[in-house]
């Protein structure tokens, strides 16, 4: 689907499905939601998805996509679109008192490698990212219920049962049914509807008591080569990204003084004015706008029976170290392929349970970082990257061999028929690579493992590497041993 076409989309493509229960109720069609339904339709799961808004979100906040994100969404087919509607964070510049004082880089620089072949972070407004990947669910098949809430929800042993409001505004008329699903995830936003029904809390703290305002603007009489940073005397600071793929940039703005952030056009306007040396007229339009106070918080839970939280309905991050929505996609790629195991392949559902006991961690982990950077205790090197992320400790890591453990990344690399490593591992199979040794292998189902021959490769050395659907190691060895067992507990993925 083209991506102009996206907001024009037929109203009823995403209406709530008629059958008697889906597989998957999503709440939410943010990058969390949306992300989680693509990779469940790929599975053969049925999914619905339902968002409150009449449309997706219309913002740019999320811009910054990181190189882990991007490996993920190259894996979903959607990394070209991502690269080709994105840029590079350009190099900031600092302003005072009208004059340009001397760039500032704001992110550590790297180089692609072969076992790394993206840098970052890619700079995407949210709004572009929602789109491309809702164009990405309709060709699977599935859509989005706008403007449909829900308003409660219950569960028992076969599954859940939600209340739904949708509101047709056409007629101003509004309809309530009830929706059953075998499970639910919750991915609707720091103000989760579904975490406050099951009254799951939210432990945390403000990072900073002074509020910030972001917006999307249009200033032609400036500049697209830099990022622009306008420093004040107090501590305040407004910023203005240029947004590839559009004629906008992002403002961002804190201040110091104590007073409330004014969102309209007029204020958004006023406070370019103040702070920079830039007349309010020459911002000619202001596309949308926030306000907000920085805060990190993590829920008590992941999980309630059958209902899941992911993305910010399950942790809230400062903006500043660039996290918040690349941990949130992570957790829906994490539980898309456990899902879709229990659902389609018949692993026991305490696979299920492993995926607070991995995400948890991690965003508690992303929280800290993203805090320790928004008070300048910490830069934006490579943590903020997500390359080194993994389970090393999760309960479904077993062995090690060559040069990784399981539960670390599966690095990237050139094979000898011109793909790559990332070409094999594309899609919702596991993969086996044998990596300089020719061991005798158990029988494996050829449609859930591929098995991929390699020479020796240094970021893997020599080994055994079972790779899980979310590209991380989950067992390795030497030999075969136990390989059985380990596909067997997570959905008999082994040839009778």
């Amino acid at each position: 689907m083209e991506l102009n076409s996206v907001k024009e989309a037929d109203a009823d493509a995403g209406a709530v499905a008629d059958s008697a229960v889906v597989d998957v109720l999503i709440v939410g069609a943010g990058p969390t939601g949306l992300a989680l339904a693509c990779d469940l339709r790929r599975r053969g799961v049925s999914v619905q998805v339902v968002e409150r808004a009449a449309r997706l979100f219309p913002g740019s906040r999320g811009k910054g996509v990181q190189p882990r994100t991007l490996e993920l969404l190259d894996d979903l087919g959607v990394v070209e679109q991502m690269l080709a509607y994105g840029g590079p964070a350009p190099v900031g510049m600092v302003w005072r008192n009208g004059e340009r004082q001397g760039e500032h880089r704001m992110f550590e620089e790297t180089r692609p490698t072969a076992a790394e072949p993206y840098t970052g972070p890619w700079l995407v407004p949210q709004w572009r990212t929602q789109e491309i990947l809702y164009a990405r669910l309709r060709e699977l098949g599935g859509g989005v219920a706008f403007g449909t809430a829900l308003t409660g929800l219950a569960q028992d042993g076969d599954g859940v049962a939600a209340e739904l409001s949708t509101e047709a505004t056409a007629a101003g008329t509004t309809a309530a049914r009830t929706f059953r699903a075998r499970y639910a995830v919750a991915a609707d936003g720091g103000r989760s509807t579904v975490r406050g029904l099951l009254g799951i809390g939210m432990t945390g703290e403000s990072v900073d008591p002074a509020p910030m305002l972001v917006a999307d603007v249009r200033i032609p009489a400036l500049d697209r080569l830099n990022w622009h940073i306008f420093p004040a005397e107090d501590g305040s600071f407004l910023a203005l990204c240029p947004l590839p793929g559009t004629a906008d940039f992002q403002l961002t703005a804190q201040l110091k003084d104590g007073s409330t952030p004014d969102t309209s056009t007029a204020g958004v306007r006023a406070l370019v004015a103040a702070h920079t040396h830039l007349a309010a007229s020459e911002v000619t339009h202001v596309l949308w706008s926030s306000d907000f106070r920085p805060r990190a918080a993590l829920a008590d839970r992941f999980r309630d029976g059958r209902i899941f939280l992911a993305g910010d309905a399950a942790h809230v991050h400062s903006p500043a170290g660039g996290q918040g929505l690349n941990t949130s996609i992570q957790d829906a790629y994490n539980l898309g392929w456990k899902l879709g195991q229990v659902l389609r392949h018949g692993a026991p559902a305490a696979l299920l349970d492993t995926y607070e006991q991995e995400r948890r961690p991690v965003a508690a982990d992303m929280l800290g970082l993203s805090t320790r950077i928004h008070r300048g205790e910490a830069s934006r090197g490579a943590a903020t990257r997500q390359l080194g992320l993994g389970y090393r400790e999760g309960p479904l890591s077993t062995g090690a061999a060559g040069a990784l453990r399981s539960g670390d990344r599966a690095p990237d690399g050139p094979l000898p028929d011109g793909t790559t490593l990332f070409d094999t591992l594309r899609g919702p199979h596991f993969t086996l690579l044998t990596v300089g040794t020719d061991p005798e292998l158990p029988p494996l189902d050829p449609e859930l493992v591929r098995v991929r021959k390699l020479d020796a490769y240094a970021p893997y050395g020599k080994g055994l590497f079972l790779v899980r659907p979310d590209g991380y190691v989950g067992w390795a060895g030497d030999d075969a041993r136990g390989l059985a067992d380990w596909l067997r507990a997570v959905g008999g993925s082994v040839a009778p």
